[in-house]
């Protein structure tokens, strides 16, 4: 007898505990700060439970609402349990969403299978490749500083290619213009001289 008044009163103090965490944290969503209440009977813990719960309905017309719809309609935060179908929905709404999907249950029921078919890899495959990670990551390290180099490099070519194109070519190019106009300028004198022999 001892024993089971000692195992219900420590349900009950459970359940209290429970419910005192849980309002709790409530308090604490709603008013962002708590307040632990010192450790009293069961019957006082239960009152204050009370007490304060019925603060908060008094303060938050919402949850006041939505306790008296429980009361009232209490299946309505019941889900039915996945066998039972909606009872919302009439037989041939239940029918047509059934056959609308029909078609995925062969392609859902084999990829299931070849799932299932799917061997398993050695694990001595993923161990070597687990050992292989530091070695291929020192590779990477290689690559990124390659990568550095060559893009080093091309910018130090592209530097050599416009300093020799604007000091050669462009050098060149004004030299030729410049003959070109010298050699133009002395035919201009040749056909002049040549005009004034042919006038005399």
């Amino acid at each position: 007898m001892d024993t089971m008044e000692s195992t219900l009163d420590n349900t009950t103090l459970s359940t209290i505990s429970l419910l005192e965490a849980r309002l709790l944290r409530i308090e604490h969503l709603l008013y962002g700060h708590t307040v632990q209440q010192p450790k009293v009977s069961a019957i006082r813990s239960i009152q204050e439970l009370e007490h304060r719960f019925g603060s908060l309905l008094q303060r938050m017309r919402v949850y006041a609402e939505l306790l008296k719809l429980y009361k009232s309609q209490p299946t309505l935060f019941q889900p039915p349990p996945p066998s039972q179908p909606p009872s919302e929905l009439s037989p041939e709404a239940l029918r047509a969403i059934v056959l609308a999907s029909a078609s995925s249950y062969p392609a859902t029921a084999s990829a299931l299978t070849a799932i299932s078919d799917t061997p398993i890899p050695d694990p001595a495959h993923t161990a070597a490749l687990a050992a292989l990670l530091p070695k291929m990551k020192g590779i990477e390290a290689t690559q990124i500083a390659q990568a550095a180099e060559i893009a080093e490099l091309r910018a130090r070519s592209e530097v050599v290619v416009r300093q020799w194109y604007e000091h050669n070519v462009m050098n060149y190019s004004n030299f030729v213009a410049s003959v070109e106009s010298r050699v133009e300028n002395a035919e201009r004198v040749v056909r002049r001289v040549e005009r004034a022999k042919n006038e005399v």
